[in-house]
């Protein structure tokens, strides 16, 4: 089954990642993947918003370690690379749906969603630098917008977890629904957003996202460049190894 699948309902694309097995941990190919859907529904008029889900009762496990020690080299090109470098240009509206594990990438995500509703169960962690690492998708730059600078150095530089309730009260998830409605609200709210008359929302979000700083951009640029320096070295490679010998 395909790891990551794209359904239409409407106006909205519904991205589901859907590698159970491994926890929706994403791999370059998945990265590759969603970076054309974005880019489809980016370009598609008839898309008038994104809702992100994981599969099984998880949202994201983060990045497949074994997949990155597969990569000889981390480079401009590589996937994951494009994928942030693509979240910020999105225009349409982003939501998602969060259950269980949001790990890395899949908490780093939300920051650029526009609406996030999880259940209780949710459990979210920024572990990059226990991974020896740094921070990815402008999060060390939209993480203390959300939290505070306190709060957002004691998440990044611990990297320990925290529960989608705690998230919520930080500003961070919408709303913490029961589990059983999660994906019927996510959707509601999807089908909502996209019934609404599409160059009067665009322009709304375009607004709203102003207060976001206009050095994003570069923050994730620069970001990208110490990952590169970090993920290429030494001390991640050992860091990785250990991890994926458990």
């Amino acid at each position: 089954m395909d790891p990551v699948l794209c359904h239409r309902h409407g106006g909205v694309m519904v991205l589901t990642l859907n590698r159970q097995n491994k926890r929706n941990a994403l791999t370059q190919n998945m990265y590759a993947v969603l970076v054309q859907h974005l880019e489809q529904a980016e370009s598609d008029p008839e898309v008038r918003a994104v809702l992100f889900q994981g599969s099984a009762e998880c949202f994201c496990a983060g990045n497949d370690l074994n997949d990155f020690l597969a990569l000889d080299q981390v480079n401009e090109q590589t996937p994951v690379l494009r994928f942030v470098r693509q979240l910020p240009k999105m225009t349409k509206p982003l939501l998602a749906a969060v259950a269980g594990p949001a790990v890395g990438i899949g908490t780093t995500l939300l920051l650029h969603c526009d609406l996030v509703y999880a259940t209780a169960d949710a459990r979210l962690q920024l572990p990059f630098v226990n991974l020896g690492i740094v921070p990815e998708a402008g999060s060390s730059l939209l993480l203390p917008l959300h939290v505070g600078r306190q709060r957002a150095s004691e998440l990044l530089l611990l990297g320990q977890p925290f529960s989608g309730q705690q998230a919520a009260d930080w500003g961070m998830i919408n709303a913490i629904v029961p589990a059983e409605e999660l994906l019927e609200l996510a959707m509601s709210r999807a089908q909502a957003l996209a019934a609404q008359p599409p160059k009067a929302m665009i322009s709304t979000l375009a607004l709203l996202r102003q207060s976001r700083p206009a050095d994003l951009e570069v923050c994730i640029e620069r970001e990208l460049e110490l990952f590169l320096q970090h993920v290429n070295s030494a001390e991640c490679r050992q860091i990785l190894t250990q991890l994926t010998a458990r």
